[in-house]
């Protein structure tokens, strides 16, 4: 039946291509370099060329892989259609990574990847469970978390790793205590983010953790099989546990950590950067009641921290937006390209100004897939700035900017350290002569 349903939505091609030629991006050790071109950034900003090909050619062939075509997309209004669009489009990448069912660890589940109707099967188990009115009980913890984390700071000031004391640390704990990670099991749970979305040793090092964490999880869920605690895990044995396995429900419980870790910690730091080069609206954030909710939004849009959706096949021959795409075909969809489109963002695109007119972006995504957890994001974000510019009103960036290294060929483009000055340094006394 699995066999069937991927020959259905992804199509005998792409099958046998992957057979044909060995394509098994979980094999890959690099990543050719005419495909890297999406994750690459000058700083905070796509590089030149993501936005000539936007204005060019929106949808363009970007490269053949062993004989697949790879297709990007960067335009707003491509991106949009093509991210929505589930009749001509499957997000079923299995049968290019070698998925092997007796080691559901090793294969790929989640939202992300799944087509309906499995896909609309799973997600009714997620989508109570990230209401406004669900996730407002976790204000109190989420503040709690900020706060305590920046008493952190101050006590290992003047000079802290942002990265490392503050923009890491709240999104885990959130996640954590969402999930109903016990405390015990945290440890382990902390490392298991950040290689998920490291394409610089190509799919090897991806899969390998992928595989870990999700291993992790399968443990977690049958420990709460026995003993279900007070988080989204728990929650949904005692509700409706019965309907998904073990597997399905780590998988679950899996993209929740996949979408929530490492893209809210990128935020978080490259949103302060973004602020501390920009101290007005860092100000603004202090001093105006509601600031912090344009100014958030306007971060998530410039920045666009998850760079490419989740992958596309073509389920059959059709024209996309003028260009023949081949059925079995990859559609990557670059999201940081088309937050930046000037037709829909206005002439100035490429800054970042959160009084400009409010637009539709794509950092959570769109259509289907779009990110379940978006609210709860929103949710850490406002809290984290707001409560960072009340307690270090005069926080500095405490190297020069020419020594940050970001993390580069990532698919979550972040900084690996951030170190910052907590306050300002008292101003030298003349000696009198």
């Amino acid at each position: 039946m699995v066999a069937t349903s991927l020959k259905k939505w992804v199509g005998n091609r792409i099958l046998s291509r992957a057979t044909r030629k060995g394509l098994d991006l979980s094999k890959l050790r690099v990543v050719p370099s005419q495909i890297s071109m999406p994750l690459r950034r000058d700083g905070l900003d796509p590089v030149p060329e993501l936005g000539k090909l936007r204005e060019t050619e929106p949808v363009s062939r970007l490269a053949n892989l062993f004989g697949l075509n790879i297709w990007l997309v960067t335009g707003h209004e491509e991106a949009k259609a093509v991210l929505a669009d589930t009749k001509n489009f499957s997000n079923d990448i299995r049968p290019m990574i070698g998925n092997d069912p007796s080691k559901p660890a090793e294969g790929i589940g989640g939202l992300g990847f799944t087509d309906p109707p499995d896909h609309t099967r799973l997600r009714k188990f997620l989508t109570p469970e990230f209401t406004v009115r669900r996730l407002a009980r976790l204000t109190p913890k989420i503040e709690h978390i900020v706060e305590s984390q920046l008493d952190l700071m101050q006590s290992k000031g003047p000079v802290v790793d942002l990265v490392a004391d503050f923009a890491f640390a709240v999104p885990f704990l959130v996640i954590a205590d969402l999930l109903g990670v016990d405390e015990s099991d945290r440890d382990r749970f902390r490392e298991l983010g950040p290689a998920r979305f490291d394409l610089s040793g190509g799919g090897v090092g991806v899969f390998s953790a992928a595989s870990e964490s999700r291993e992790f999880l399968f443990e977690i869920v049958a420990k709460q099989r026995k003993n279900p605690g007070e988080g989204l895990i728990g929650n949904i044995i005692r509700e409706r546990g019965d309907e998904l396995d073990d597997v399905e429900l780590g998988g679950l419980a899996d993209g929740v950590f996949l979408g929530g870790y490492e893209t809210s910690a990128s935020m978080l730091a490259l949103g302060t950067l973004v602020l501390l080069r920009d101290p007005e609206n860092f100000r603004r954030i202090r001093e105006e009641e509601g600031a912090v909710d344009a100014i958030v939004e306007e971060l998530l849009r410039y920045l666009t921290v998850v760079q490419v959706a989740f992958p596309r096949f073509a389920k059959h021959d059709q024209v996309v937006f003028g260009q023949q795409v081949s059925k079995g075909d990859l559609v990557a969809v670059s999201l940081a390209g088309a937050d930046r489109d000037r037709e829909v963002f206005g002439p100035d695109a490429e800054r970042f100004y959160p009084q400009r007119a409010p637009a539709a972006h794509l950092a959570f995504g769109h259509g289907m897939h779009r990110c379940v957890g978006a609210e709860l994001a929103r949710m850490e974000l406002r809290a984290a700035f707001k409560a960072l510019a009340n307690r270090f009103p005069d926080l500095s960036l405490a190297v020069a900017p020419e020594q940050l290294r970001f993390r580069d060929f990532s698919i979550v483009y972040g900084v690996e350290s951030l170190p910052v000055r907590l306050h300002a340094e008292p101003a030298t006394t003349a000696q009198a002569g």
